[in-house]
């Protein structure tokens, strides 16, 4: 029997989440409220606490034969009693009732302890089957298997995470040392990420930098970030844009890093603006543009930034930055990559890592996409929390390893 005990704000809603968690079958015990302590209790929500208790199936099945010997033994015992009043034959018809009713009761006990019994003949059989297979995987085998679950369970693709299982499995040898095993994917899985693509400098003049995504992702955080890093520790000139019009507070924000960073800071409108900012700090080394998320759905919106990116083609340098949350879930991922695929090539920055605890989403758009990544950030921190992107670092953690 299992007996639980469930804290609401009222009977009724704790109830109700005995019933979700346990099953329709749960019995109330008890119910009583809870006194809030400490000294602003008076002014917390009083609380009630429910006690409920469930049977499980094994139980209920076994007080069901229980109560049909009951009722046997209790047929039996009617029968052998003595008649103390007038003798009274005993028809055909009522000798046929009771033997139909003592078959059926015998039918049905027979019924309920065949169903307590499969189960544990189910389980014994399944176990043998376990242990026959077992005897044919090799320690190597069990340890690729445990490297696979390992990944789903970072949330790796399904798709690649048996891509790269049989991947490995053509070169592995058979008996191979599972830490063989273990070097071989963990060096195909580095090479699956591919070389880190930072941003460089232009080969000569001007490098343009776009930053792409969709809002909350910190994407005009992160543009402070790389431009501190490069204003700050590499003494580069560097002038920051915002084409985002749309939204007020990132481009006071990013006015603001600009203060601090002390680089010049425009808001812009059209493509001529872009041009006259180009002509305007020609002597840069870097200029880098904050640009407005957008509905996958506003067409006009996707045009006006295909336009301004694609504005600068043949004139100068440039490269474009998709920003992406580690966080979001990878059917969103797919989409947002699809929808800003249709407005240039991009490389890939992850930011909020700090947020999750699996890092699968990282290899899932790499494969996805084909872009490169260049950065990662782990925090709200300026200049501090961001990095350039570690394939080692990552798979280590892929693999089930620590920081």
């Amino acid at each position: 029997m299992i007996i639980k005990k469930f804290i609401a704000k009222t009977e009724k809603e704790a109830i109700e989440n005995a019933r979700k968690e346990l099953g329709e079958g749960v019995v109330v015990m008890n119910v009583k409220p809870v006194k809030s302590r400490g000294l602003f209790a008076f002014l917390k929500t009083p609380m009630v606490e429910v006690t409920v208790a469930l049977e499980e199936e094994s139980e209920k099945l076994t007080a069901a034969v229980s109560a049909i010997n009951s009722v046997i033994a209790s047929s039996q015992n009617k029968e052998e009693e003595p008649v103390k009043s007038t003798p009274v034959m005993e028809t055909p018809e009522k000798r046929d009732n009771n033997s139909a009713i003592e078959e059926k009761l015998d039918s049905l006990q027979s019924l309920l302890e065949q169903q307590l019994q499969k189960p544990e003949e189910e389980k014994e059989e399944k176990k043998e089957e376990k242990e026959e297979e077992q005897k044919e995987e090799t320690e190597t085998d069990k340890f690729m298997h445990l490297l696979h679950d390992t990944m789903l369970e970072n949330e790796v693709d399904e798709k690649y995470a048996r891509e790269i299982m049989d991947e490995i499995e053509l070169i592995n040898k058979p008996n191979i040392p599972f830490d063989y095993a273990l070097a071989n994917i963990y060096q195909k899985m580095i090479l699956k990420f591919g070389k880190p693509s930072g941003i460089e400098p232009a080969e000569s003049g001007i490098k343009l930098v776009f930053f792409i995504g969709p809002t909350g992702v910190g994407k005009t955080t992160t543009i402070a970030k790389i431009a501190s890093k490069f204003r700050v520790d590499e003494k580069k000139k560097v002038a920051l844009l915002t084409a985002d019009t749309y939204r007020i507070a990132a481009a006071e924000q990013l006015r603001t890093y600009a203060n601090i960073l002390e680089v010049p800071f425009r808001v812009i409108y059209t493509v001529e603006e872009i041009n006259k900012a180009l002509e305007d700090f020609k002597d840069y080394d870097y200029i880098m543009i904050d640009t407005a998320g957008h509905s996958h759905q506003n067409t006009t919106q996707k045009d006006n930034m295909r336009n301004i990116i694609h504005s600068v083609d043949d004139r100068v340098e440039s490269e474009v930055h998709l920003v992406l949350s580690a966080t979001t879930k990878y059917k969103d991922l797919i989409s947002i990559a699809d929808s800003y695929r249709e407005m240039a090539d991009y490389k890939l920055i992850f930011t909020k890592l700090d947020e999750t605890t699996t890092l699968g989403n990282l290899l899932n758009l790499r494969l996805y996409t084909g872009a490169s990544l260049s950065y990662v950030t782990c925090g709200q921190n300026v200049p501090d929390d961001i990095e350039d992107f570690n394939p080692q670092k990552t798979v280590k953690r892929l693999l089930g390893g620590k920081n």
